[in-house]
């Protein structure tokens, strides 16, 4: 595998990546895991700086495109890059390896103005008999509190199967987040265990195989998976958020 290296920092409510090295296919998906694990925390904007970056493939960009378009469906963080090189700053311009905001350095990327933060509701669950109904629960109350009775069905199931399938895989401690974009609520479990969550093949046609992933996505506009520090985030989205203007008034 081609050499690379990703230093990660915070300034302030951002996230920097700096990225040195040789960029391929070998090692595009290591950029990648590092990218997804920052978005986990939702910081204002992940900016990977590419001054130190070699690309030897350029298709091997397409990994930059690949997590912005992991992060606007969740969890709503940008992803920047700044200071390219002059001839990578042309091929994203081209739009041919994604269309991902470029700037000429890192100070113009952290003087974008970050996005106004989503309403959030979050609680942590121990892995015991009785999370899967508070996530329920708690589900209810985001729906409620942000006028979206339409979507308080879909919501108590999405959040139930999610923390029940962390109870039964994982068995750690699991945090449960509702957050309120302008077009989808999303609701995130994050656990100790970096087993990727799996639909079973046999769920769709054995009325005895699990089911709950299934459920997930008959309810869930979008779902996935991505490591994080000491374990992972499942993250579903639910469409038909009203505008703002449109929303019953709710309880805060």
């Amino acid at each position: 595998m081609a050499a690379i290296s990703c230093a990660v920092s915070q300034v302030g409510t951002r996230t920097l990546v700096r990225i040195h090295g040789e960029l391929s296919t070998a090692s595009a998906p290591q950029v990648r895991t590092i990218l997804l694990k920052c978005l986990v925390e939702r910081p204002d904007a992940v900016i990977a700086e590419l001054a130190g970056l070699r690309v030897l493939e350029p298709v091997a960009l397409s990994v930059f495109g690949v997590v912005a378009r992991q992060a606007a469906m969740w969890p709503g963080t940008p992803l920047l890059l700044s200071a390219p090189g002059r001839e990578v700053a042309t091929w994203f311009s081209s739009g041919r390896y994604g269309r991902v905001p470029v700037l000429a350095s890192t100070a113009e990327a952290l003087d974008v103005e970050p996005r106004e933060r989503m309403p959030a509701l979050a609680d942590s669950l121990l892995p015991v008999a009785g999370a899967a109904a508070h996530a329920r629960r708690l589900a209810a109350e985001a729906c409620a509190r942000w006028g979206l009775d339409e979507l308080t069905d879909a919501a108590r199931i999405v959040a139930g199967e999610l923390v029940t399938n962390a109870m039964v895989h994982a068995g750690t401690m699991i945090d449960l987040r509702f957050s309120l974009g302008r077009r989808y609520l999303m609701i995130t479990v994050r656990d100790g265990s970096r087993e990727m969550p799996e639909i079973s093949p046999m769920a769709s046609v054995d009325p005895l195989a699990p089911r709950g992933l299934l459920l997930v996505e008959q309810f869930a506009r979008r779902w996935g998976a991505v490591p994080a520090e000491g374990g992972k985030v499942v993250w579903a989205s639910l469409s038909g958020v009203p505008e703002p203007g449109a929303r019953r008034s709710g309880r805060g």
